[in-house]
């Protein structure tokens, strides 16, 4: 896997995994508009050719400390609203401590490492080790 050091570069890595299960991936799908009024672009939306079945993910990358992980809980009210189901990302190391525990609760958040067993799960592709 890439080094991952920005938003972009996890957006990659994102992809990557879903290319690697065979699933379609499309990138910067306009959407409307966020609950808050400025236009909305799902980060990726994912797709499997052989089922009507979708996924739209956010990408969220914290390589330093900063406020901005305060946004979040926002950010998951606003895929709550999406036409299809939807999940956030995140990964780095400047996340507060226990943030990401905290937002989990919300049942939308996936660290980048559970990422592909997650979408396996969601798109009733064979788990790892399965015959």
């Amino acid at each position: 896997m890439l080094e991952i050091k920005s938003g972009a570069d996890l957006e990659d890595a994102v992809v990557g995994i879903g290319k690697e299960l065979g699933l379609a991936a499309e990138m910067q799908v306009a959407l409307g508009r966020r609950i808050w009024g400025p236009r909305r672009h799902i980060d990726v939306v994912f797709s499997r050719p052989s089922k009507a079945s979708r996924l739209g993910v956010e990408c969220w990358y914290q390589g330093t400390p900063s406020t901005d992980e305060e946004r979040i809980p926002l950010l998951l009210q606003d895929i709550g609203v999406w036409p299809i189901c939807g999940v956030l990302v995140v990964h780095g190391d400047g996340f507060s401590p226990g943030f990401i525990t905290f937002v989990r609760r919300y049942g939308q958040v996936i660290e980048l490492e559970d990422l592909d067993t997650w979408l396996r799960l969601h798109f009733h592709l064979p788990l790892k080790g399965d015959a």
